[in-house]
């Protein structure tokens, strides 16, 4: 099976690891992954801001780069739930509309790919720790991509998992939401940061690293000893 690494903005600048993870993961389970470098940001930020054809200009040069993709599989919700968004943004358009229908229908989150295309519940992972899941909203409300995750983690030999209490509420990142609504999302993600130690959790585990970042960072100031770490992170450790 061929699958195109879409790597996402947040992954390339900031946490390639997971990248690598995520590569690594797909190799193991039989697939032949590539990387179409011409792949750009998924359009997301400035869509969420109001800047429409500025997005398009983005979201265009993926549809070209991913156009000869088998399958395209990225380590985020998030981005994966904008590409999910291509069809409806380019309705009634005659050059882009099936471009954008094609890109969407063979567009999967990584732990989404394994368990709905490959059939695949159990990497094969093992780790020792004390694990607890934040499902991201973009991941759950968007790409809806709920249990997928939850079922790999499970599997996963050796890692004692704990459900966070009140799992569905944000962290307050939302992309530029965190920066234009400041005030409101510092007393999310404190609020998260309480439900995560109540947990007594070693590691905060999730599929955006977006969250993950916001998320540690304030447990981090807070002087609390948990780690975070991408879905991938975990999945790929192996024996």
């Amino acid at each position: 099976m061929k699958v195109s690494l879409f790597i996402t903005c947040m992954c390339d600048i900031f946490t390639s690891n997971v990248g690598k993870d995520t590569v690594e993961i797909l190799e193991r389970v039989g697939c032949e992954v590539d990387f179409p470098e011409a792949q750009t940001c998924c359009g997301q930020p400035a869509f969420n801001s109001g800047y429409l054809q500025e997005s398009k200009e983005a979201m265009k040069q993926m549809m070209v780069a991913f156009k000869d993709s088998e399958y395209v599989v990225g380590p985020s919700g998030s981005c994966v739930g904008m590409l999910q968004e291509y069809p409806a943004i380019f309705e009634g358009d005659p050059k882009w509309e099936q471009e954008a229908k094609a890109l969407a229908s063979k567009s999967y989150e990584i732990t989404q790919f394994l368990v709905d295309v490959m059939g695949i519940v159990d990497v094969g992972s093992t780790f020792q720790g004390k694990i607890t899941y934040h499902p991201s909203c973009h991941m759950t409300r968007i790409l809806g991509v709920k249990d997928q995750p939850l079922t790999l983690l499970q599997n996963v030999a050796g890692a004692e998992f704990v459900e966070l209490p009140i799992k569905e509420d944000c962290c307050g990142f939302g992309g530029t939401f965190s920066v234009k609504n400041d005030v409101i999302s510092r007393e999310m993600v404190k609020e998260k940061s309480q439900h995560v130690s109540e947990t007594g959790a070693t590691y905060l585990v999730g599929g955006d690293m977006g969250c993950l970042l916001n998320i540690g960072g304030r447990m981090q100031r807070e002087g609390k000893d948990v780690k975070i770490a991408h879905i991938t992170e975990i999945l790929n450790q192996h024996e």
